[in-house]
C-alpha cells in the first residue's frame, strides 16, 4: 500500500519513466508517511488512438469522484 498506476502516451524514455517513478515515490513518502518498501508504481503506455476507449471511458469517466486532479479532457462537463 499504496500502488500507483500512471497511464500515458508512449514516447518517454526509460530514464524519464524511472525519474517519474522516483519523484512519485518520494511524494508518497513525504505526503502519506509510508515507507519506501510499501510503495509500488507501474507505468502503462496507451496509444493516443486507444486513450478514449481504454482510459477515459474505463478509468476516468466512471470514477470522477476519485479523480483529484483533472486534465482538460477529463473535467466534468
Amino acid at each position: 500500500m499504496p500502488h500507483l498506476i500512471v497511464k500515458m502516451y508512449p514516447g518517454r524514455t526509460e530514464e524519464q519513466k524511472k525519474n517519474l517513478a522516483i519523484a512519485l515515490n518520494q511524494a508518497v513518502i513525504d505526503t502519506l508517511g509510508v515507507p519506501d518498501e510499501a510503495i509500488s508504481i507501474g507505468i502503462e503506455e496507451v496509444s493516443k488512438d486507444d486513450w478514449e476507449a481504454n482510459v477515459t471511458r474505463v478509468d476516468i469517466a466512471p470514477k470522477l469522484d476519485t479523480i483529484y486532479k483533472h486534465s482538460h479532457s477529463s473535467r466534468p462537463k
